[in-house]
């Protein structure tokens, strides 16, 4: 978890929010003012202050889709770091399919009565709010009856469980809501237009993780410093380890590329795309390439280290820790499936529950709770 005091103080000193609206608590300057703050913070990895999740996810989301007195009221504390967000979206039984959700809101008064199971939460248990999607209205298609709330994690009826990951840690968990009772100004969008407002909080997930949109450019350069552990274990010569290096090499600029070229983008007011997709999947090839170049140059060192050593273990925790990038976020099946219909124009892959209410697809638990 990145230090909150470092990203207050560095939002305090006026280089938080640097390009976001003056209104809601930002600097009101250009990308090109960010980009420049981001390269110069790039020279110091040790220094963490992006927030992707509150600032490269939520805030836009809540940006495109939030009342005025959300976005006055939110968006502010996001940038300063005051409050951590983080998402509630996948569940056991809707990762990939994420309009398979089950995770149920009903209007009681002027309130929303959530029950459900959220899963693969990152950073739950140090954040204070979440923006949630639950289903409220079975009665339609999937993709149709969705909305988007925003939910206090200290509201009475939130459980946060942390999940113990290979590599020890547990910044995932798994979040039970059970009769967790939301104002009905909690409401993101409109009431089951919540797949709309989802796609889009999906892009600007793969728009934070592929280019940095979310205040850092951390992991971008692990080129320079698996070269310079080559030369540290005097293997800089050896052919594998050049033919690693060069492969590391080759996908990292073209990642910078890619980001950059959306960076520019959406500077210019373009919406995200599927080059979203493209990025996305490739930062993942990129941590796969970077953690196996790093375990071929630790040789034995990288699987039973001295613990005593500087850095002891990194190597093995970073090739642990790799598949995560081609998992979280929407699998790299699900960007190539969106690169084939969005971009090579393939045809559709076959669903066939879509159209048919939710209540009536089959091995749906709703049915035989709801059924009538």
């Amino acid at each position: 978890m990145q230090s909150r005091a470092a990203r207050i103080a560095v939002y305090d000193a006026g280089f938080g929010g640097i390009a976001w609206p003056v209104e809601y608590g930002g600097q009101g300057l250009t990308p090109a003012h960010q980009e420049a703050f981001s390269e110069e913070v790039a020279q110091y990895p040790h220094l963490a202050l992006g927030d992707l999740v509150s600032v490269g996810i939520c805030a836009p989301t809540l940006l495109d889709f939030g009342t005025e007195e959300q976005k006055r009221r939110y968006i502010p504390h996001m940038l300063r770091g005051d409050e951590v967000w983080t998402q509630l979206l996948s569940e056991p039984g809707a990762g990939s399919d994420l309009a398979g959700l089950q995770t149920r809101a009903v209007l009681d008064g002027d309130e929303w009565v959530v029950n459900g199971q959220k899963v693969w939460t990152s950073g739950a248990q140090w954040s204070e709010l979440a923006v949630m999607v639950a289903r409220t209205n079975p009665d339609v298609p999937k993709h149709a009856g969705l909305s988007m709330f925003v939910v206090d994690l200290k509201a009475p009826g939130v459980t946060i469980r942390p999940l113990k990951q290979i590599t020890g840690n547990d910044e995932f968990n798994e979040v039970f809501l059970d009769d967790v009772r939301l104002p009905a100004d909690c409401l993101v969008g409109a009431k089951d237009d919540g797949w709309r407002a989802l796609l889009r909080m999906l892009m600007h997930e793969r728009m934070a993780i592929g280019a940095g949109t979310g205040g850092s450019r951390m992991g971008r350069d692990m080129f320079t410093i698996l070269r310079d552990l080559a030369r540290e274990r005097g293997v800089e010569h050896d052919t594998g380890v050049r033919a690693a290096l060069l492969d590391v090499y080759v996908k990292e600029r073209l990642l910078t590329w890619l980001g950059q070229r959306m960076r520019d983008s959406a500077a210019t007011g373009k919406e995200p795309g599927p080059e979203g997709s493209l990025a996305k999947l490739l930062n993942a090839i990129v941590s796969r390439a970077s953690s196996n170049a790093g375990m071929l140059i630790g040789g034995a060192g990288a699987q039973a280290w001295d613990a005593s050593a500087r850095g002891a273990g990194d190597l093995a925790a970073a090739f642990l820790q790799s598949p995560m990038t081609a998992i979280a976020g929407g699998t790299s099946e699900i960007q190539r499936n969106t690169i084939g219909e969005r971009v090579l124009g393939l045809p559709k892959e076959p669903q066939l529950d879509r159209d048919v209410p939710f209540r009536q697809v089959l091995q749906n638990p709703l049915r035989a709770s709801q059924k009538g």
